[in-house]
């Protein structure tokens, strides 16, 4: 069992124009005890105060791009043998959900691993399409693994063996990444906390566009082949208002 570097942690975040939701991210970070981190920021040209929040907060800032590259340029410059990828939009708890986690996450030897996650919303709807989502990830592993990439810790040693996210893929890199990690290493969920999500992209696209257009998705997947064009319209970070 492998257990060292357990308290030392790399945060990549992919950005583009976040100045409304990072800082509840980094807010939630900071309050972080027991653990030693960096967070790296590889942001895509945001025009808004994006980057001034995060020099605020003390992150390295680097160029970003689409999310699979922005998590690949981060890891890139990481310290630490041990990253954990989130998106600007969650929010970390607890002030130990990191050192929970990571000790979890140690423990189990994993070599990626993720959490529950839940919606930043009280609406039953919220509640319902997330609790869906985590039954669907936990019971199809056995087929393929998924992970969401708002939510993804990883050795370092994974990441470059599999030569990190694939960049030509236009959605779902993040099952990619996850089902080839899985091959060469441990994969599991984390049970000692779930992360809490934003529900802003099931407000501004509605709730049976998304149930849509992921079904489509999996499917897609499934039968034919890894995302490789825009034929399911992605879109990355928010316009400055």
């Amino acid at each position: 069992m492998i257990i060292n570097m357990e308290k030392r942690l790399s945060i990549i975040i992919p950005t583009l124009n976040e100045e409304k939701l990072l800082p509840f991210l980094l807010e939630s970070i900071k309050k972080q005890k027991g653990i030693d981190f960096e967070i790296i920021m590889a942001d895509n040209n945001s025009t808004d105060n994006t980057c001034k929040i995060a020099e605020s907060f003390d992150a390295k800032i680097v160029e970003g791009g689409l999310p699979a590259k922005a998590r690949n340029n981060g890891a890139k410059i990481a310290t630490n043998d041990i990253l954990l990828f989130l998106d600007a939009d969650v929010i970390l708890p607890a002030p130990d959900f990191l050192k929970r986690n990571l000790f979890e996450f140690n423990k189990n030897d994993f070599g990626i691993a993720t959490c529950e996650f839940y919606p930043i919303s009280e609406k039953k709807i919220d509640k319902l399409l997330h609790k869906a989502a985590n039954f669907y990830l936990k019971k199809s592993q056995s087929i393929m693994a998924h992970i969401p990439g708002f939510c993804i810790f990883v050795r370092k040693e994974i990441h470059n063996k599999i030569n990190g996210f694939d960049e030509s893929l236009k959605l779902a890199e993040d099952h990619d990444y996850a089902n080839r990690a899985s091959k060469i290493s441990k994969f599991g969920f984390l049970k000692s906390y779930p992360i809490l999500v934003s529900v802003r992209r099931l407000e501004r696209d509605g709730h049976f566009n998304i149930l849509t257009k992921y079904a489509l998705c999996e499917a897609h997947i499934f039968f034919k082949k890894p995302i490789t064009s825009d034929i399911f319209k992605y879109t990355f970070g928010y316009p400055k208002e």
